[in-house]
């Protein structure tokens, strides 16, 4: 007797006539047409990716008394979503009761998941979940959370706060992951102000919801980004006090929100909680104290943290460097501002635009035209982009000083690298133009 696999591999699935000869040789070898024989069929024909039988088998299973299990169908749906086929998928699941069989969430699921992997089938997906209302099928703990991530992921968070409301009032089961996406989701919502997230966060904790680190990271920096970095110092204390070790990322996030509120006396306790906590800190983190000391005007408490990160092997960067230069060229100490470029060339630290400009900045405001000049060529020939008005005060500024010809050869450069001058540089060269002396030919006749 031949087996029904050896009957299966008998016959080529490139034939056009491929399913009905199989059946029937299965019929004259007295071989069962069972659910598990379809099944089998059907893995083999996408296995060879011989779509055209799909629907003649069907058709044939279609034809049985059987009950027709479920999983087939899945299978078929999931086939179907990785061969891109989304529209083959849809209506194979609408076309599951036709085999006897009832659909539950476990087809829909699996329905749902390959429609929320794309734009194309996102639109499909509100017509699919109407139509297994009328399917009869229920809606399950599963169903609601694939559709809580899918509504994130795309920013419809009010209607995933809508269905987590309903998961709630359902008593359902809503684990800490769901809350989790939820949160990250509201939290990269930008019209929404502290506040709101601040009440969302604190209601998520009364339903029982316990954040990992990364969910209070996610409060720490929307709150930081919206200017309420005292909030943020609570957050972190609620995370120490939920048993949970701040990370560096943490507290450097903290430590540039009370900076950014003017709460200096908190940044100095924080960094020294953050040591006293055996924590390393990084570059960022250095930045960070190290504008909390400029902001105070103690800068040379800050060139000195610069010496000891670097004693603990931490190499400051351009940022750090550029905190220090902002705060001494607004002081006016041209001079010390020069001896921190020479510092940074020394270490291989390479000026960026904003360097430049802090610097071309701080020499037109002392005087220094000429110098200021030198580096605005330099900046042209690094191919630096640097916003216009610097250069327009250097330009302004040699022409006060009766430099034109310095000036149109300044401009002549900015205009190669298309950079577009303001309306104040063709003011002061025309003034320029028209305070200098004109000399007239005499006639000698």
């Amino acid at each position: 007797m031949v087996s029904f696999k050896q009957l299966v591999a008998q016959h080529n699935p490139l034939q056009p006539d491929f399913v009905p000869s199989l059946l029937q040789s299965l019929s004259l070898y007295n071989l069962h047409q069972s659910p598990q024989a379809y099944h089998f069929l059907i893995k083999t024909l996408l296995h060879n990716r011989q779509f055209h039988h799909i629907p003649s088998l069907l058709h044939h299973l279609q034809l049985q008394h059987f009950q027709t299990p479920e999983y087939i169908f899945t299978h078929l749906v999931k086939f179907y979503g990785n061969a891109n086929r989304i529209q083959d998928a849809v209506d194979i699941f609408y076309r599951i009761p036709q085999f006897r069989c009832f659909p539950s969430a476990y087809s829909l699921n699996a329905l749902l998941a390959l429609l929320c992997r794309s734009q194309r089938g996102l639109k499909l997906l509100p017509q699919v979940l109407l139509n297994s209302l009328h399917m009869n099928i229920r809606l399950e703990e599963s169903t609601f959370r694939l559709l809580v991530c899918t509504l994130c992921r795309m920013n419809k968070v009010a209607y995933a706060i809508e269905i987590l409301q309903r998961m709630l009032d359902d008593r359902l089961g809503v684990n800490d992951k769901v809350f989790s996406f939820v949160l990250s989701s509201v939290c990269a919502e930008g019209d929404l102000d502290g506040e709101d997230v601040i009440g969302f966060w604190r209601g998520l904790r009364k339903l029982g919801f316990s954040p990992a680190m990364g969910d209070y990271d996610g409060v720490v920096r929307f709150l930081v980004k919206k200017g309420r970095g005292l909030d943020a110092w609570d957050v972190l204390n609620q995370m120490k006090s939920d048993g949970i070790k701040p990370g560096i990322i943490s507290y450097t996030m903290v430590l540039n929100g009370v900076t950014a509120e003017g709460d200096y006396i908190l940044a100095d306790e924080l960094f020294d909680e953050l040591l006293m906590l055996g924590l390393v800190p990084n570059v960022y983190t250095y930045k960070a104290y190290i504008d909390a000391l400029c902001k105070q005007n103690k800068v040379e408490e800050g060139i000195k943290m610069v010496a000891c990160m670097e004693e603990l092997g931490c190499k400051p960067n351009v940022l750090i460097y550029n905190t220090l230069l902002r705060t001494i060229s607004k002081a006016g100490e041209i001079s010390r501002a020069r001896e921190l470029v020479k510092e940074m060339k020394y270490k291989g630290i390479e000026m960026n635009w904003v360097s430049y400009t802090i610097i071309i900045d701080g020499l037109v405001s002392n005087g220094e035209i000429l110098e200021a000049c030198a580096l605005v060529e330099e900046v042209l020939h690094k191919c630096i982009f640097i916003k216009s008005l610097t250069f327009d005060e250097v330009i302004c500024g040699l022409c006060q000083r009766g430099l034109v010809c310095k000036a149109l050869e300044l401009l002549g450069k900015m205009v190669e690298r298309s950079i577009s001058p303001g309306a104040t540089v063709w003011e002061a060269l025309l003034l320029s133009s028209e305070s200098r002396p004109k000399f007239h030919l005499v006639n000698p006749l």
